[in-house]
């Protein structure tokens, strides 16, 4: 039953060094964008992801507090 427990927590210590290397390059990209304009597109791309989230109303916002908690979580 233990290796079951470490491959788990071995699984989820690669998928959070995953998710957080793709925020850092995301975030590296921002300011990329922000220095050179129209240089990676990212800033459009998160613009209309947030646009979608406020096009849905009350379910957008729910959607996109749901994902605030869940990424939040460690």
């Amino acid at each position: 039953m233990s290796s079951i427990t470490e491959t788990m927590s071995s699984i989820s210590s690669w998928l959070r060094a995953i998710t957080e290397l793709g925020v850092s390059l995301i975030l590296a990209f921002v300011v990329i964008d922000v220095l050179f304009p129209g240089a990676t597109g990212v800033v459009e791309n998160i613009s209309g992801i947030v646009g979608q989230f406020s096009e849905k109303g009350l379910v957008g916002l729910i959607a996109l507090l749901l994902f605030l908690i869940v990424f939040r979580q460690k």
